[in-house]
């Protein structure tokens, strides 16, 4: 057996097993087996590889397992990957689908080069994901919550008359409705609390959020992102929490691109044909983002709580961040003026948004904002 050949090797996994294939340098590719998802279990195929070969390649696609396995194949040494299913190479009317094909596949892609790697972020910044998506659905779960009440009044003929905007005077009007029957009051004040159980979650992982925040190594960047305008708390904290590391990215046009607000793209010869935005990565931080984007419609000023946000923060981060108002409110008013449709022009200037955010970030990372800067 030559020990110094690099092998390859492809998982398949699922929740309850793994179907492993395996390739020593160019010679065929060979199928192992299936093993189970233990500790244990995956401890053995280890020892079996590394009796294989000196230098070991692993790949599996990243899925609903986590990164549990990547973190124990990483630590025995191994060369590991988690690749992107959307982006394997599948072959025009391939329609048969086994694990010991995909095992098989994923080899060949991994020999060849052919796939692309996933971030995996560090133990801390994932349980901090973890904490913010937490939150975030709390707050998805609160909308719908709203969303039913609002519907079970609206079927029984019942409007209020002023903003229901959910704000003091809309709830105690709530509060003091009644229905005639005792059933439809019942189902009213359950959807009532549901409401009241959804807004004290909230309150929760909100509290949580901003006392945990203060210990991640990314809090320097949480500070300097609420520098700019359209980015509060909410949104500094979610961007940071999904996007991770920024400086993985060497150039921001592959912040922009990972985010997918960059316009798809059919040319050919002379012929040079873009189309809308690819949509591609994560949907959260693009939504955030965009929602952030919104906000540079109007003519560039420092409000009071953006001024308030500025406190404690290095004069360089508070620079940058009013040239990156200036720059994009004049290009939202141009794009509207070139009588682009608003969502458009808004996703236009969101793209320039993600530079700005990678500009900040690593600014803010670099200058190592001090511990006395005033809590979010």
């Amino acid at each position: 057996m030559d020990h110094d050949s690099t092998l390859y090797v492809g998982l398949d996994v699922h929740k309850e097993s793994i179907t492993v294939a395996y390739a020593l340098g160019e010679g065929e590719v060979e199928l192992l087996g299936k093993i189970g998802t233990t500790k244990a279990e995956v401890e053995r195929l280890c020892k079996r590889l590394q009796s294989k070969a000196r230098r070991v390649r692993v790949v599996y696609e990243a899925g609903p397992c986590g990164y549990g396995l990547y973190r124990q194949l990483a630590g025995k040494g191994f060369d590991c990957m988690v690749c992107a299913p959307s982006l394997i190479p599948k072959k025009p009317g391939e329609r048969v689908k086994t694990d010991r094909r995909d095992a098989v596949k994923l080899v060949r892609a991994l020999r060849a080069g052919d796939l692309s790697r996933v971030y995996v972020p560090t133990v801390e910044d994932e349980a901090f994901r973890d904490l913010s998506r937490a939150w975030v659905s709390a707050k998805d779960d609160l909308k719908r919550a709203r969303q039913r009440l609002k519907a079970f009044l609206l079927s029984h003929g019942v409007r209020y008359a002023g903003r229901a905007d959910w704000g003091p005077a809309h709830r105690r009007w709530l509060s003091t409705y009644a229905f005639d029957s005792a059933w439809q009051q019942l189902a009213f004040e359950e959807h009532r609390r549901t409401i009241e159980d959804r807004l004290a979650q909230c309150a929760r992982l909100e509290a949580a959020l901003r006392e945990a925040v203060v210990n991640w190594h990314f809090y320097p960047a949480v500070l300097g992102l609420q520098t700019m305008r359209g980015v509060q708390f909410t949104t500094a904290v979610g961007m940071l929490a999904e996007l991770g590391d920024l400086s993985r990215f060497e150039h921001p046009r592959q912040l922009m691109a990972w985010l997918g607000v960059t316009p798809s793209e059919h040319s050919s010869g002379d012929r040079r044909r873009q189309g809308s935005i690819t949509k591609t990565g994560n949907s959260y931080a693009r939504k955030l983002l965009v929602e952030a984007a919104w906000s540079y419609r109007h003519p560039a000023r420092v409000s009071p709580d953006i001024q308030r946000r500025h406190e404690g923060i290095p004069k360089a981060i508070i620079d940058r961040a009013w040239d990156a108002q200036v720059r994009l409110c004049r290009r939202y008013r141009k794009l509207a003026a070139r009588g682009k449709n608003a969502n458009i022009a808004v996703v236009a200037t969101a793209r320039e948004l993600a530079g700005f955010i990678w500009d900040i970030s690593q600014l803010s990372m670099s200058l190592a904002v001090s511990e006395e800067a005033p809590a979010v």
